[in-house]
Order: structure tokens, then C-alpha cells, then sequence
């Protein structure tokens, strides 16, 4: 299985502007043989996974496959760590989360002003922030070296600076 579901209560869950669902996963592949990886036991029982990807493939979430919104707009990622191995410290780099649904329970838990939250092999989040700012904001797993194995998007937010969210020192 590879994928998310979601039970929303009745009524809905709050609305917000922009949602995405982003989902982490682990290959253990060997060298490729006639373009084919062949998945590497080693590897697995090593820990040492090949990749470390969002939504299943390198670049998912870069350049023009990016997550969007705009300025004001207030955004939920449902976010899922499918492992099979690793926990995931979900972080976007220049955004706090306003609220996390701790291990995605909905009618549980919610934490505020989060920076980074746990996600465990075969569990989820839910996380809602409002963004304030433009910008090419990036979406890590912090455990920060799976960065160059993949697991690397963006959030691409447009619209006009406020020189009261950033200000330069004196």
C-alpha cells in the first residue's frame, strides 16, 4: 500500500486555501541493471536506503511540479510517512507550522507554532500554516542528509513583500 486516506468528520474539517498531500517513502534498490533497480535486501537490513523520496520520485515537488500558493493564504499538508524504516522530521524551512494534528488525529491532539514534527514509519500529520511571506520555502525530512538522497520539495509562495513580517537590523 502507498498513499493516504482520509476520514474527514462530519462537516469537514476548518477550510482553508491551498491543500497537498505529500507523501515520504524509502527505496532500497540495487545498481540498476538495464535501467531496472532491483530492490536490495543488504540495504534494507542495513537501514541504508538508496533514496529518500516525496511523492515517489526525485524532483516531485521541485521547479515546476513545486506546491503553490500566494501571500495571505493559509495551507494544510497532509503528510505521510509510508518508511518502511525511518521516522520523518517533517520542517519547512522558513515557516513555523500554526497547527499540527499530532500523528493525524483529526478530533485529537493539536499542536501550535510548531517547527517540526515526528512523523513515524506508517503514520501521518496533518500541519496548517499561514504564509506570510514570498518565496521559495523548502520541504525537508531533517534528518538532514536524506536531503541528497531525495527527499527535497518546494513551496513556491507569490505576492508582495511586507516589510513588517522581515525586518533588516540596525
Amino acid at each position: 500500500m502507498y498513499g493516504l486516506v482520509l476520514i474527514e468528520p462530519e462537516g469537514g474539517l476548518p477550510e482553508v486555501d491551498r491543500e497537498y498531500y505529500v507523501m515520504q517513502s524509502e527505496f532500497f534498490a540495487a545498481d540498476p541493471e538495464n535501467g531496472v533497480a532491483a530492490f536490495d535486501i543488504q540495504r534494507g537490513l542495513d537501514e541504508n536506503p538508496t533514496y529518500v523520496l516525496f511523492n515517489g520520485k526525485k524532483g516531485a515537488l521541485l521547479d515546476e511540479n513545486a506546491l503553490k500558493a500566494k501571500v495571505g493564504e493559509t495551507v494544510r499538508i497532509y503528510f505521510g510517512n509510508i518508511g518502511p524504516n525511518s521516522i520523518s522530521s517533517f520542517h519547512i524551512i522558513g515557516e513555523i507550522f500554526d497547527t499540527v494534528y499530532h500523528e493525524g488525529s483529526i478530533g485529537g491532539l493539536k499542536n501550535k507554532n510548531i517547527q517540526t514534527t515526528l512523523v513515524p514509519s506508517a503514520g501521518a500529520t496533518i500541519v496548517e500554516f499561514k504564509v506570510d511571506y514570498p518565496g521559495s520555502y523548502v520541504l525537508v525530512d531533517h534528518s538532514i542528509y536524506r536531503v541528497a538522497k531525495g527527499a527535497i520539495g518546494h513551496l513556491v509562495v507569490e505576492g508582495k513583500e511586507d516589510p513588517n513580517v522581515i525586518r533588516q537590523g540596525k
